[in-house]
């Protein structure tokens, strides 16, 4: 229903922003990233807009950017998981880490945000692994912060899979892939130098 409002920033609550536009203050719901995002009261800021309608109650989420919009929207597409605890997923880490910790299915990692258990994370990484686009991961590569999954037997091949399930060839994987395979044996350090050398980082 609304796709965005652009305004002046009133307020940062906790949790919340209120944005002044044509007159009326707007309370959007907002993670910790885009609170953190946001401008100094009395600057202008577009926030990215849904509108999530209860039989009890009507709430608009506000997002610093779609990309996030795009994370909350699958995140409550997932069992069991309202707009208020996919607020608490999104706030927990960076959007970046938290695609990768789907795409590598790290319950630990997911299982950090409030609200979450091991039974929603394992639940999450499974229902949005295939959502995670090769784009949203290459775009945003891993910061160097990012929780360390556990490692397996064989650190190589777990990055070429990992490689493909974000939509490269196996071809492209395997030779990306080996160019660096020497600087480290965690499967999670070769998927991130992979990806900065294919994007010329």
């Amino acid at each position: 229903m609304y796709a965005f409002i652009e305004g002046e920033v009133c307020e940062k609550l906790n949790g919340s922003l209120i944005l002044l536009a044509s007159g009326v203050g707007w309370q959007l719901n907002c993670s910790n990233n885009t609170l953190q995002a946001a401008p100094p009261v009395g600057e202008k800021m577009r926030c990215f807009t849904f509108l999530s309608v209860r039989e009890d109650a009507m709430e608009l989420f506000g997002f610093a950017t779609r990309e996030e919009k795009e994370m909350f929207l699958q995140l409550t597409s997932v069992s069991g998981i309202g707009p208020k605890t996919a607020l608490g997923v999104l706030g927990a880490m960076p959007l970046r880490d938290l695609n990768l910790a789907i795409l590598l299915g790290d319950v630990n990692a997911l299982s950090r945000a409030p609200g979450i258990g091991k039974k929603t994370a394992q639940r999450i990484a499974l229902e949005l692994k295939d959502k995670v686009s090769q784009a949203s991961v290459s775009a945003a590569v891993p910061s160097e912060n990012y929780p360390a999954p556990a490692l397996s037997p064989d650190a190589v091949s777990e990055a070429i899979e990992a490689m493909i399930a974000l939509g490269y060839s196996s071809t492209e994987a395997r030779n990306a892939i080996s160019q660096i395979k020497d600087q480290t044996d965690k499967p999670e350090e070769l998927i991130r130098l992979a990806l900065r050398a294919m994007a010329g980082i």
